[in-house]
């Protein structure tokens, strides 16, 4: 068994890289700030460099790398593909917007491209529709976060495919925050941040077996396992509740670098407590250390907002319960399934221990990936 184990975790390996990058790349999010007064429509669009890549190639010498001459030499098409697809109109006609002032801005998951955008309303306008399209052709998973402010009222939207406009009543805004539009980013969020699923798996793999003599074994009734995942469960979710106010709140604030690096470092733990238990069954611990880190990762859509209190109590509570959502969908399909297999050779083998060795050589690779900020993992 100990000569195969090494091309067994190979090819274990080679077989979650490959699911993983047929999905594979950062989420995808715009956002966009419009402020209404006076007459005037006037804001910012910023997008992802990574994104513009897609669909215009910025990087002309293909080093990897967009530097701010390869930006700036293709301004033109930047503002055309935004003008294209960013609209605005009032009382059914078309607002007429000016692009221009091109700069980079750095957000918490990279550099992004932004534009300032300026139109004027007639006197008489009473009720402006935004519309929004980008990058749905390449990405249908692909969000624009709206901030507006008509007045003094300042508010939320998402845009996406299924909802590409928002509307608003110039004389009687209201806030246009919904509760169910941040939900579903928070279950987003958490399906496809492939470090905190692998995290959540890891800690929950030895979650239906007990620790005798250093040695993981079957445990034999599902209270047991049941209890196990609530503590792992409840420990990660007030951690990152905890991290993740605070950060959407602007109280605290960590460089991304240091908190995407300190999540593969976690998934690494996690997944090497299974191989040598040195938490023994403690994983709620382990849960509640790196569940604060992984709160500020979870933070960086609500922080980069910048809504008031009013506006982001709503999506903070909506996209952390989305997240909630998510996660416990993860456990309610890997429960039943590890308990029922938790006593055969292949749950014992392969899921626990080879499969932690394997998440631990995904986590290492995004470990020097993301400490070193090589961009060589394609998720």
């Amino acid at each position: 068994m100990s000569r195969r184990l090494p091309s067994t975790v190979a090819s274990l390996l080679l077989t979650l890289c490959a699911a993983l990058t047929a999905h594979a790349h950062k989420l995808s999010d715009a956002y966009l700030t419009v402020a209404v007064s006076k007459g005037q429509v006037s804001g910012t669009c910023e997008v992802a460099l990574r994104d513009l890549e897609i669909v215009l190639a910025l990087d002309s010498n293909l080093d990897g790398a967009i530097t701010w001459a390869e930006l700036k030499a293709r301004q033109t098409n930047v503002v055309g593909y935004l003008s294209s697809r960013v609209r605005v109109e009032a009382d059914g006609q078309s607002v007429p917007l000016n692009w221009d002032g091109l700069k980079v801005s750095l957000h918490l998951d990279g550099s992004y491209a932004v534009l300032d955008l300026k139109g004027d309303l007639l006197p008489t306008a009473t009720k402006l529709k935004l519309i929004y399209g980008l990058l749905w052709e390449e990405d249908p998973l692909h969000r624009g976060l709206l901030k507006l402010t008509v007045g003094s009222t300042t508010t939320a939207a998402v845009f996406s495919q299924e909802s590409p406009s928002v509307t608003v009543d110039l004389e009687k805004p209201v806030s246009l925050t919904r509760f169910d539009q941040f939900l579903a980013e928070g279950v987003l969020h958490i399906w496809k941040g492939y470090d905190h699923i692998l995290f959540l798996v890891a800690l929950l793999l030895p979650a239906v077996m007990i620790l005798q003599i250093q040695t993981w074994r079957p445990t034999e009734a599902f209270k047991p396992a049941a209890m196990n995942v609530l503590k792992v469960v409840t420990a990660f979710t007030l951690a990152h509740s905890i991290t993740l106010s605070l950060a959407a709140l602007d109280v605290v604030r960590l460089p991304s670098r240091l908190v995407e690096s300190t999540i593969a470092l976690s998934v690494i733990i996690a997944a090497a407590n299974n191989l040598k238990p040195f938490f023994r069954e403690r994983g709620w611990m382990v849960a509640f250390g790196f569940g604060l880190i992984h709160g500020f990762g979870f933070a960086t859509v609500l922080g980069e907002l910048g809504l008031p209190t009013g506006s982001l109590a709503k999506a903070l509570i909506g996209f952390n319960l989305g997240v909630e959502v998510g996660q416990l969908a993860i456990v309610a399909v890997f429960l039943p399934v590890a308990f029922l297999m938790r006593s055969t050779v292949f749950y014992r083998r392969v899921a626990l221990q080879t499969g932690s060795v394997a998440i631990a050589m995904v986590a290492g690779l995004w470990l020097v990936d993301r400490a070193f900020d090589i961009g060589f993992m394609p998720f």
